[in-house]
């Protein structure tokens, strides 16, 4: 590249820290003008947020690379990059595993960098992330001029101190520094992975209704993410350093049910041994989360209701009230419209927990979202099964698009535990690098697994004359099928086939299973 042509390149960089654009367009722009000045395959922005580094931008990388998170200590050549206050190169024969083989886009007789090097970025004197610039032909950098890549160096770090003032003044939610940022990350469990419109649309609700104390009600299928949604809503509260107390409704049995929101004293009944502080006493000052809250039973309502709206409670055996300050955030996979006019559900405790309701989409309406999450959960998988690279191979990612997911983002997650280890099972010795392919994932876009095996098992038997012993035989398939895909929990398992707590248990005795 000529002087001038390089000269240009920072120009347009230069000129860009002025123009509206969004976070990912200048990140992307960036990239780009990276590549036009030094020649490579592959280029990518990552943030250190903890012990971690997240793609934010890439180019010539699998998209699902951006679903994924780099841990530092479980990858030695990004761990040399931040430390370093100089560019980095490792040789084509360096030891250290590479974090994106198998991640380029040159093809399936390339997959493996040969020629790497990185670049650790500081905003304010402090360590924010990398840039790391990839190529699959040995000695692609061996011309590289370390005046012009300081340039870029320092241009990299301006147009991210740029993007994060812009952000800081866009949403009041991000305006903390960084580091913040990443003490609230490590507080909610986990980050919300996707960037199609209706997780855009879904990020600006939590926004909205974050920092007020209104009760929120978030509606979706089971599997969407509705307790990591709950969990955004605390981190960006006022509430946030105070607890979140989790309730699993489907799973309290109904003479426990007051006991578990509201505490007893010792000998109240008979089992009592001593006193327990309820739910409410533990959330009080921070949030309250009822997920599932469709399944309390109707007589359980009323008391739940007292509480909310008075803000007291009374331990069982005990006269005296107790004060509590708790935000309420509920959950269910039941539309409580219905289950009101079917007499299921009060219509009152309806109103009071659905002041703010929030519908989280089903992953067949995230788009693009699929392949960030699966990169998401194959970095997770891989650190566990102590793999060191995993590539989805394309006709995988295609069948991956191509599915209706009904089990949303909990079946995605285990198809690809499943697909991981399947991959790993054919190979005697763990590979350098495993490729998922669609044969791995083993999905049917037209069917859910258990319900076409069972029906065609069911029909085409012959010798089956019974009706009422092939029905019996398909639900004795069905439950057994889900109670193992769920480690033996009845409440979880009833509520993934779509069958009520009690009737579940009723049919699972019925049918000695």
């Amino acid at each position: 590249m000529t002087t001038s042509q390089f000269t240009q390149s920072l120009l347009a960089i230069v000129s860009d820290l002025s123009q509206p654009l969004s976070e990912g367009e200048r990140y992307q722009r960036l990239l780009r003008a990276v590549k036009q000045v030094f020649p490579c395959d592959a280029t990518a922005l990552l943030r250190l947020e903890q012990n971690k580094l997240i793609p934010l931008a890439i180019n010539g990388l699998s998209e699902d690379t951006l679903g994924r998170q780099f841990d530092i200590d479980q990858h030695p050549r990004l761990a040399a990059i931040l430390l370093s206050r100089n560019p980095v190169r490792f040789d084509a024969d360096s030891p250290l595993p590479d974090p994106y083989d198998g991640l380029i886009d040159v093809g399936r007789d390339g997959l493996h960098v040969h020629d790497c090097m990185g670049v650790a970025l500081h905003i304010d004197g402090k360590p924010w992330g990398v840039l790391t610039l990839d190529a699959a032909a040995t000695g692609t950098f061996d011309d590289t001029r370390t005046t012009e890549l300081e340039a870029f160096i320092r241009l990299a770090e301006a147009t991210v101190k740029a993007a994060e003032l812009i952000r800081s003044l866009e949403t009041r939610l991000q305006h903390e520094h960084q580091v913040v940022q990443a003490v609230l990350a490590e507080r909610s469990g986990q980050t919300m992975v996707g960037k199609s419109d209706a997780m855009q649309v879904l990020r600006r609700e939590i926004g909205v209704v974050a920092e007020s104390d209104l009760s929120v009600l978030i509606c979706g299928e089971t599997g969407v993410g509705k307790e990591l949604v709950a969990q955004q809503i605390h981190q960006h509260s006022n509430r946030a350093d105070a607890a979140l107390v989790y309730v699993n409704c489907a799973a309290l049995p109904e003479n426990l049910i007051e006991s578990e929101l509201f505490g007893h004293v010792k000998g109240a009944f008979s089992g009592a041994t001593h006193s327990r502080a309820g739910k409410f006493e533990l959330a009080n000052g921070g949030t309250l989360f009822l997920d599932e809250v469709g399944e309390i039973p109707i007589a359980a309502q009323a008391k739940l209701l007292r509480a909310l709206q008075s803000g007291e409670i009374q331990r069982i055996g005990n006269d005296q009230p107790l004060s509590v300050d708790v935000r309420i955030i509920a959950a269910t996979n039941r539309n409580l419209k219905e289950e009101v006019s079917a007499g299921r559900f009060r219509a009152d405790l309806y109103h009071r927990l659905s002041v703010y309701p929030i519908q989280v989409p089903p992953l067949r309406e995230r788009q693009r979202d699929v392949l960030l999450l699966a990169g998401f959960f194959v970095e997770q998988q891989r650190r566990r099964l102590g793999l060191q690279a995993v590539r989805i191979e394309p006709s995988a990612q295609t069948e991956l698009l191509r599915y209706d997911w009904p089990g949303n983002i909990r079946e995605l997650e285990h198809t690809i535990s499943r697909a991981m280890l399947k991959a790993k099972s054919l190979h005697p010795t763990t590979p350098s690098l495993l490729h998922i392919c669609n044969t791995d994932l083993n999905l049917n876009p037209s069917s859910t697994p258990i319900v076409s095996s069972g029906v065609s098992d069911a029909l085409a038997a012959p010798e089956v004359v019974n009706l009422k012993q092939a029905t019996d035989d398909f639900q004795r398939q069905i439950i057994s099928q889900s109670l193992a895909s769920n480690n033996g929990n009845q409440a979880q398992a009833a509520k993934d086939i779509g069958m009520d707590r009690s009737n579940f248990y009723r049919l699972r005795k019925r049918l000695n299973i």
